[in-house]
């Protein structure tokens, strides 16, 4: 399936169906991550049940530490 995350189109394998899977697939799963798709924020909680599907567009933003 081919999806635009932060502008760039990209394809992820059809068995990635939720958000919550999308962010284990880019290894996201264990940060602090802010969704935003088809420019709508969601909610972490609503992660698990919210699909994906061909030519959604995601932005994905997540905080780096540094000094």
């Amino acid at each position: 399936m081919k999806i635009w995350i932060n502008g760039d189109r990209v394809e992820i394998p059809d068995e990635v169906t939720t958000v919550a899977e999308l962010l284990l697939y880019f290894q996201l799963d264990q940060k602090v991550v802010i969704v935003e798709k088809n420019k709508d924020i969601l909610q972490k909680e609503f992660h698990a049940a919210e699909t994906v599907a061909e030519g959604d567009m995601l932005e994905l933003v997540h905080f780096v530490g540094g000094g």
